[in-house]
């Protein structure tokens, strides 16, 4: 059958999660779909787990980067050779539910919206096993319930949704975004991009995706102690804002600024007030004096339910 979807799959070093990730994907109740292996690196057997996956399944194709080039170049790379009507994204390291596919795809064809945004959980390593948790509640306020053909000013709290792998797009939209290069964070820019220079997009409740919290705390997002992460961190949430207010709109904006003070600073503090390194607090503290600069900032409110549920 006719691939109707490309996924693009990028993974350095990941080869013990690598195959629980292809095999989520040839899982999938919709078979119509393609995807492109990126091994950016790897000093591990990443490559050779790929190559043995597209050695018995015709619809992986690998790419392979010499040097690591980052995740953002190891996607742009995919995205130049897609040739399907529709492209979404799986980190080697995550898995699919089993309809996720299917989901995207049956919305997206009611619906003629450029992309659809659904649900997600964290998988951590409970009693020897990645299990996966609830959708938590920020997730849940920017998926549910399910909208068709919305606006970013119809629905602001979907901008809290801002990793590249909850989504299915038409590969039109492809056409005028890449990633950034050469930095941590590089969907949330992006992502922000999507919601504002979509003509329509869909939210839906379903769990598409099964995010794995790496028990080791060598994923990129567990990194934010590191003082250079920290920066691309931090620069990624203004980049963010900074898109949500070129196109006007003050409600994300606020969204925004109410998540991060609920979300990221409480996090961002503690590892300050205990860094060896006081450039990490004059990082941080500038930070916040850039959020409280915006005008949005005195009406944004903080959920303290989105803090408490960080505990779990």
């Amino acid at each position: 059958m006719t691939p109707r979807v490309t996924m693009i799959v990028p993974g350095r070093d990941i080869a013990d999660f690598a195959p629980a990730a292809l095999a989520s994907l040839q899982a999938q109740t919709e078979s119509r779909w393609q995807a492109l292996l990126v091994d950016d690196g790897s000093h591990d057997d990443t490559g050779a787990v790929f190559a043995a996956a597209a050695a018995r399944d015709a619809r992986f194709q690998v790419l392979r980067h010499d040097e690591s080039r980052g995740l953002g170049a190891a996607r742009n790379v995919a995205l130049d050779l897609v040739d399907t009507p529709f492209v979404g994204f799986l980190d080697a390291d995550d898995e699919l539910t089993p309809r996720a596919i299917e989901t995207w795809l049956a919305t997206l064809d009611e619906s003629g919206s450029d992309f659809v945004a659904a649900a997600y959980v964290r998988s951590r390593l409970i009693d020897g096993a990645y299990r996966p948790g609830r959708v938590q509640p920020w997730i849940a306020a920017a998926t549910a319930p399910r909208r068709l053909g919305v606006t970013l000013a119809e629905h602001p709290d979907a901008s809290a949704n801002i990793v590249a792998w909850s989504k299915l797009s038409r590969a039109t939209l492809w056409e005028r975004l890449r990633f950034p290069e050469n930095v941590a964070y590089e969907d949330q820019v992006v992502a922000q991009r999507m919601y504002t220079e979509a003509r329509a997009f869909d939210v839906v409740p379903d769990v598409a995706v099964h995010w794995r919290v790496r028990a080791d705390g060598t994923s990129i997002t567990q990194g934010k102690a590191q003082l250079p992460v920290l920066h691309d961190y931090l620069a990624a949430l203004l980049g963010g804002i900074d898109v949500l207010t070129a196109a006007g709109q003050s409600d994300a904006v606020r969204s925004r600024i109410a998540l991060i003070l609920a979300m990221d600073l409480p996090s961002l503090r503690t590892i300050a007030a205990e860094h060896p390194d006081p450039a990490y607090r004059a990082a941080v503290e500038a930070f916040e004096a850039s959020l409280r600069a915006l005008p949005e900032y005195d009406a944004a409110r903080p959920n303290a339910a989105f803090s408490a549920a960080l505990a779990w």
